[in-house]
């Protein structure tokens, strides 16, 4: 299994804006489809963003849609997810995981597909 480590997280006040990283030891990232998920405070775990092979693979749930951006650094073996315009909702653990298959269209907001997961790291939205 693919070691995942999430950094990024912190307090923050509404409209602000963090960036999320998703790092592996061991393992090259690049061959993975890497999903960001998060869970807030007594609410199930949704899909916010996933990106594939590239760029256009990049998939984003709607209600993040405009705010969120996903993207690769294959020189640092790393994914980021950048948040902007941060409100209270986003409050939540946020969790990078990662599917062993690279489709060529969109990925997936599956959670089913990705067997990896990190611990999270905690965001936290407050006026």
């Amino acid at each position: 299994q693919v070691q995942l480590v999430e950094s990024g997280g912190g307090l923050v006040q509404p409209g602000g804006s963090l960036r999320l990283s998703c790092t592996a030891s061991g393992s090259t990232l690049a061959y993975y489809t890497i999903g960001w998920f998060r869970q807030a405070p007594g609410k199930e775990r949704e899909g916010v963003s996933c990106i594939g092979d590239g760029a256009e693979s990049a998939n984003y749930a709607d209600s993040v849609k405009e705010r969120f951006i996903i993207s690769r650094d294959r020189a640092t073996n790393r994914v980021y997810l950048q948040i902007n315009n941060l409100k209270p909702e986003d409050t939540a653990v946020y969790y990078c995981a990662s599917d062993p298959q690279i489709l060529m269209g969109p990925c997936m907001l599956l959670e089913r597909v990705f067997t990896s997961w990190g611990q999270g790291t905690q965001v936290t939205v407050f006026s």
